[in-house]
């Protein structure tokens, strides 16, 4: 059996990732209890959203006499650690949803249930009373809070998510660079009916671990929301057994065959920022360059940060490629013999050049998100 980190190289708080797929949280609804019995299928689990201060917690109890189920507790914070503890051995990683207006709310949660958890501020329920309350998507509106929100459980030394709504923010682009900045380990974004756009969109903006949800049902949803700059995908009604299992079957495939399971689709395709490690030498009239324009970064960096990246590994040779390495070369589902025979020649196989693809884009945008901060969307669009 293949090693999970060996298919996926996902690791939050020291833990590895079994798969990239999560349940979304369903106020009412996850909890320990649901996660438990899809456990099997699933590598994260958002349990909530629990309201944890008393304006929120006044949402709740408005919300539920509408008519919308809600966790509801005289000590959500005694009632979140209980969950927590129930979900301790079962081999996921727990992530807290969490409705709150001041960053002491969110802190003292933490102090409560430790470091193991990811605690996932919810700036996603669109609801009245939360909104109105200072919760939810109000954060979208308000990004100084959010912010403080996020810098208060870094401090504390939390794993933060950020759960979002697309198209809520005037500037979805900038709300991530936003979150980002703040300090926020994860995005995790309801793409409503913006689809990989929006997503696209985000991962452009930013350098951190993405969880994409909204009508992933099947595989081959999930593979586009990959494809286009998810990490992970995340499921919340339709997180029933043989949908959970069916993706994860077809993750796994794709993660052994290529070698890169979430890998983007070339930028002259209508690839993410991530496909730079597919582009050729910056010499031609194609996308690369008015891409690297838009994006802050001249030619010659492009260059000098592959260049760089490729030294002392297997992409640096390739004589017989149109530029002399296999830095420039594209992703091996493209067909080309002269990448295939200098792959032959340095005895790479496929799969292991993907992975190395891999780690020269990791490289690649590591370096580019520290010479330049507010990388603006791209709107290419292609396909594979």
């Amino acid at each position: 059996m293949t090693d999970s980190y060996d298919l996926y190289e996902l690791e939050i708080n020291g833990r590895t990732v079994n798969t990239p797929i999560a349940l979304a949280s369903m106020a009412g609804v996850t909890d320990a209890g649901y996660v438990l019995a899809r456990k099997d299928n699933c590598g994260i689990a958002f349990i909530g959203g629990y309201s944890i201060d008393a304006p929120a917690m006044d949402a709740s109890r408005e919300m539920a006499k509408g008519g919308r189920a809600e966790f509801l507790f005289d000590d959500p914070i005694a009632a979140i650690k209980d969950e927590v503890s129930e979900l301790k051995d079962c081999g996921i990683i727990t992530g807290l949803n969490l409705r709150g207006c001041e960053p002491a709310s969110f802190v003292a949660v933490f102090n409560a249930a430790g470091s193991d958890v990811i605690y996932e501020i919810d700036a996603h329920c669109r609801q009245e009373p939360m909104v109105k309350a200072g919760a939810g998507e109000y954060l979208l509106k308000d990004t100084d809070k959010l912010s403080e929100i996020i810098r208060a459980l870094k401090g504390a030394g939390a794993t933060v998510s950020v759960k979002i709504r697309a198209g809520v923010s005037a500037d979805d682009a900038a709300l991530a660079a936003i979150i980002e900045d703040a300090g926020a380990d994860i995005i995790h974004v309801d793409l409503m009916d913006f689809g990989t756009a929006k997503l696209k969109e985000i991962r452009n903006n930013c350098n951190i671990l993405i969880i994409a949800n909204n009508s992933i049902n099947d595989f081959d949803a999930a593979r586009e929301m990959f494809s286009h700059g998810a990490d992970i995908v995340s499921l919340a009604r339709r997180a029933d057994k043989a949908t959970l299992s069916g993706i994860r079957a077809g993750i796994e495939v794709q993660a052994k065959e290529s070698g890169w399971y979430n890998s983007p689709k070339q930028l002259c395709r209508g690839g993410d920022i991530r496909s730079l490690a597919f582009c050729c030498m910056p010499v031609k009239r194609c996308p690369l360059i008015p891409f690297l324009d838009k994006i802050g970064i001249s030619p010659k960096e492009y260059h000098d940060f592959k260049v760089e990246s490729v030294k002392g590994t297997k992409l640096e040779s390739g004589e017989s490629t149109c530029f002399g390495s296999l830095a420039w070369c594209c992703k091996s589902s493209t067909p080309c013999m002269f990448r295939d025979l200098s792959l032959k020649r340095v005895q790479l196989p496929q799969r292991e050049y993907m992975r190395l693809k891999r780690r020269l884009s990791e490289n690649v945008l590591k370096r580019i998100f520290e010479t330049k901060k507010g990388i603006p969307a791209v709107s290419e669009d292609g396909e594979d």
